[in-house]
């Protein structure tokens, strides 16, 4: 199996298998020889991984998403989502700044410094549940700016069943992202 290697101030080994091939996360000095018993030791969970993968990309090439569709969902999301984060801001007890809405390649959200929030429109294409675990998420980080536990405790105390929405997303959110083209992205 091929694979790229990421050296970084971590502790752990991690494998991810994405579109552009398997990438092994590694501590900064982990020995050649420990890398590659890990990428043997995983090896047959990336052949899976990247063959359910591929499964999803000629998937979402079936039905990808046109510069018109993108731009209708960015406007349905300018209407829905400020209305989410009013809805949730009030809950939580945060102010924010700007709302931007774009089609982007990974994320789902963000939240700068600042209190702007950022969303994907293809959170349209998702179940309300999903979109409003998503604001939560990033409303939330105007509190905490991490992902500690007292974070997790207030996006728990506004959105108890975060954890099914986000797995949802971590399990669906892939073939949605797919499905932009590949200029539009």
């Amino acid at each position: 199996m091929e694979y790229s290697v990421i050296r970084s101030r971590r502790r752990t080994f991690s494998i991810q298998v994405t579109t552009s091939g398997v990438v092994i996360r590694a501590p900064l000095f982990a020995s050649k020889k420990s890398i590659a018993s890990f990428a043997e030791k995983y090896e047959d969970w990336a052949r899976r991984r990247a063959e359910k993968l591929e499964g999803l990309v000629a998937e979402a090439e079936k039905a990808p998403l046109t510069k018109d569709d993108l731009e209708r969902l960015a406007w349905e999301a300018m209407r829905v989502i400020p209305e989410r984060a009013r809805h949730f801001a009030g809950k939580i007890g945060v102010s924010y700044g700007r709302i931007t809405v774009r089609c982007q390649r990974t994320r789902w959200g963000s939240c700068s410094a600042k209190g702007d929030l950022n969303f994907n429109c293809l959170l349209m294409l998702t179940p309300p549940e999903v979109l409003d675990s998503v604001v939560v998420h990033e409303l939330c980080h105007i509190k905490h700016m991490d992902h500690s536990e007292a974070f997790y405790a207030e996006v728990l105390r506004v959105c108890p069943d975060y954890y099914v929405w986000n797995r949802w997303l971590r399990e669906n959110g892939k073939l949605l992202l797919l499905r932009v083209p590949r200029q539009q992205k």
